[in-house]
């Protein structure tokens, strides 16, 4: 059977909707047919993308079908999208760190209709102050890459290591607390909803 979000034109979109909803239903053509005065030709045709059907034949399957004639059309025209950042080329961005010295650079956008997502590479450096006082929205998740140092959480510290990863809700005081070997790299990853 055809993927529905895979199909490019809006009759394979239909027709795979209807065969699908159909079949969901334990649906022959036959039974569609009798149920929508439509031919089973005519059903086939519909089902393979071969043809447009008239906007009565959609309210006669829809109502076949049990739904809305509008689900015909919901999911057709959204985009799936996605964020391509080469390495080396995330854009540098100023954030509250930024005055301590910490470097981040934004590795996607995010994307329209889905939670918030802000990913960072964040590096400090022997210029970078200890900054243990971040407080957003949200949950942040961070994954060690390079060096070592203390991050705090609250009222507790995580000596932090490459590979090691810390997920926290971002509401409560955070941040490094002490850098022990430099340069110190980690992805940052900060989720929030919409709301």
């Amino acid at each position: 059977m055809n993927d529905p979000i895979a199909d490019k034109t809006l009759e394979m979109w239909i027709g795979a909707q209807v065969k699908a909803l159909r079949r969901s239903l334990g649906m022959t053509m036959a039974d569609l047919s009798k149920a929508t005065s439509v031919s089973v030709g005519m059903l086939s045709k519909i089902e393979n993308g071969q043809t447009s059907p008239s906007l009565a034949t959609l309210q006669a399957l829809a109502t076949a079908l049990n739904i809305p004639l509008a689900s015909f059309f919901q999911k057709y025209d959204d985009t799936r999208e996605a964020n391509y950042v080469k390495s080396g080329n995330g854009l540098v961005i100023e954030r509250r760190g930024t005055r301590s010295g910490h470097i981040y650079q934004l590795l996607g956008a995010p994307l329209r209709n889905k939670a918030k997502m802000e990913p960072y590479l964040i590096t400090l450096t022997e210029d970078s102050d200890a900054y243990p006082v971040f407080q957003h929205p949200g949950v942040e998740f961070i994954y060690m890459l390079e060096g070592e140092l203390v991050y705090r959480h609250d009222d507790k510290d995580y000596h932090l290591y490459p590979g090691d990863a810390l997920n926290f809700d971002a509401e409560a005081p955070h941040g490094p607390l002490k850098m022990i070997t430099v340069p110190c790299k980690y992805l940052s990853i900060i989720a929030s909803s919409d709301d």
